[in-house]
C-alpha cells in the first residue's frame, strides 16, 4: 500500500500572498518527504482575458519557486495572438496545461506554448494530468479569423483521450477550469477519470463533491483556501480518494 497526497489550488487571480505562501511551504514540509504533486486549476494571474504584463506575470514566478507541478490555462492565462498567451505565461518554470485548444487550421503553423498532458512518475506510481479549459474561442465565432487558437469542448477531447491515457496510468486526474456543471458533466460522460481537480465557478467544496463515483474538489478563489487529496494505492483495487479543505490565507479587508 502506497500514498499520494495532491495539493491544489485554483483561481487565485494574483492574490497569493506570503502568508499563503509560507503556508503552502509548510503544508509541503509537513509531508515529511512523502510522494506528492502541488497543481492549480488555472486563473493564477490578475490580468483580464485581453490583458498582457509585457514583463510576464509575477505570480507565475511566485508558483514556480513553490514547486508547482502543474497548471491548466484559465481564461485568464489565455490570450488570443500567439505572442501574447507565451508572455502571459512565460515566467511559469513547470507545465501549462490544455489539452482542448490546437492552433487555427489556418495558421497551423502557429507553436502551442501549452501542453495537453503530463506524465509524473511519483513514489513509482504512474500518474497522468490532463488539462481542461473552458472554451474560449470557437470555430464558430467571428473573433476566431483573427486569432492563432480555437477551442474543442472539453468533455469531447476528453473523452476522445481518456481511454488511451487510461491504459498507462496508475491514477488519471483531470485538472480543469471549466466550473463545477460542466465538472459533474465530464464526470458523467467520461468514465476512466479518477479525479477531477476544478476551478472557473469559484467553489468551496469543503468535501468531495461525488458524481457517478468520481469525486470533484475545488477550493474556492482569491488564495483563502487550498485542497489536500490523499490517494491510497493498493494492489488489484481502485484509488482510494479522501480529500480535505484548509485554511491559506485570511480575506484582504
Amino acid at each position: 500500500m502506497t500514498l499520494l497526497h495532491i495539493l491544489h489550488t485554483n483561481d487565485f487571480h494574483n492574490a497569493l500572498r506570503d502568508p499563503g505562501t509560507a503556508r503552502l511551504q509548510e503544508a509541503v514540509a509537513a509531508l515529511n518527504g512523502a510522494p506528492y504533486l502541488l497543481l492549480d486549476a488555472g486563473d493564477a494571474i490578475g490580468a483580464g482575458n485581453v490583458g498582457v504584463n509585457p514583463f510576464g506575470e509575477p505570480i507565475l514566478e511566485r508558483m514556480s519557486d513553490l514547486g508547482y507541478h502543474a497548471l491548466t490555462m484559465g481564461n485568464r492565462e489565455f490570450h488570443f495572438l500567439q505572442a501574447a498567451l507565451e508572455t502571459k505565461i512565460n515566467r511559469a518554470r513547470f507545465p501549462v496545461l490544455c489539452a482542448n485548444v490546437h492552433a487555427r487550421r489556418e495558421n497551423a503553423a502557429a507553436a502551442l506554448p501549452v501542453e495537453p498532458w503530463r506524465l509524473f512518475d511519483i513514489g513509482g506510481r504512474r500518474i497522468i494530468v490532463l488539462g481542461l479549459t473552458v472554451p474560449m474561442i470557437t470555430r464558430r465565432m467571428k473573433v476566431a479569423a483573427v486569432s492563432s487558437f480555437v477551442f474543442d469542448d472539453p468533455v469531447e477531447t476528453a473523452a476522445q483521450l481518456v481511454p488511451e491515457l487510461r491504459k498507462g496510468a496508475d491514477l488519471l486526474i483531470a485538472l480543469t477550469h471549466i466550473g463545477l456543471r460542466e465538472d459533474e458533466r465530464l464526470a458523467r460522460t467520461v468514465p476512466g477519470i479518477d479525479l477531477i481537480i476544478g476551478g472557473h465557478s469559484h467553489d468551496k467544496l469543503a468535501e468531495p463533491h461525488i458524481v457517478e463515483g468520481t469525486p470533484i474538489v475545488q477550493t474556492g478563489w482569491h488564495a483563502h483556501h487550498y485542497g489536500h487529496v490523499t490517494v491510497t494505492f493498493a494492489d488489484g483495487q481502485s484509488p482510494r480518494i479522501e480529500a480535505a479543505l484548509h485554511q491559506l490565507q485570511e480575506k484582504r479587508r
